[in-house]
């Protein structure tokens, strides 16, 4: 196992965004659309930086190999797999739900963010998932 902190730097920043998508949820469905703003503009910023830590992190070691043995590792795999791939489409599901509200066309982005939000809360608990199955509860030997 290497030294590097960014795993759990990751999934630090992958549990933030996801408390700042909760609590920007809460603040819309309040109506207080400042509250709103701030945590999903805060969230997007997070997500970045975990974006950039992660192939930051995967350019010095490359993958990490889950040593899990049994019915936990189809389970470990499905969860990558399934992050992985809504991770890559969460990106531009987030482009165009924030280029809709930055526009001012909020019935729009109300529309695309009923799809955007959950995928997005999915790819940030899973994160977590993937990290803690793959550091913590199964640790590279």
């Amino acid at each position: 196992m290497n030294d590097s902190i960014l795993p759990h730097l990751n999934a630090a920043l992958n549990a933030a965004s996801f408390v700042l998508l909760v609590a920007g949820f809460y603040f819309i469905s309040r109506r207080r659309v400042y509250a709103h703003r701030a945590c999903m503009l805060a969230a997007l910023i997070v997500s970045c930086l975990f974006l950039v830590s992660y192939v930051v992190y995967h350019s010095q070691y490359g993958s990490m190999r889950f040593t899990g043995q049994g019915l936990v590792r189809p389970l470990y795999f499905s969860i990558l797999i399934s992050h992985v791939t809504l991770a890559a489409a969460i990106v531009p599901l987030v482009a165009v739900t924030l280029r809709r509200a930055l526009r001012g066309d909020f019935r729009s982005h109300r529309r695309i963010a009923r799809w955007t939000y959950p995928l997005w809360l999915y790819v940030s608990v899973t994160g977590v998932v993937v990290y803690l199955m793959l550091y913590r509860l199964y640790p590279p030997r």
